[in-house]
């Protein structure tokens, strides 16, 4: 057997086989992994309580704009703070 049928014969036993384990391999780790229904269940629970928050948050920010125009015109009224 001469050394380019060996080659040849090597190539076909070893070099086809490692091709295509690492084209598997490469497929798998390309592969989108979908979250496990826990993990989905957890960011759900975290996305309405955020959504809860900004709620509140906004709700706040109403009620401290109409605490800062009430403070505003009664100082107004009374002439405090202008000179």
């Amino acid at each position: 057997m001469g050394p380019g049928v060996f080659l040849a014969a090597l190539l076909i036993v070893v070099g086809i086989p490692a091709f295509t384990i690492l084209r598997i391999m490469s497929m798998r780790a390309a592969r989108v992994q979908s979250p496990s229904v826990d993990v989905t269940e957890r960011l759900e629970a975290v996305e309405h309580r955020v959504d809860d928050l900004q709620q509140e948050l906004a709700e706040t920010q109403e009620r401290l704009d109409f605490a800062e125009r009430l403070l505003s015109k009664g100082r107004e009224e009374r002439g405090i703070g202008t000179e």
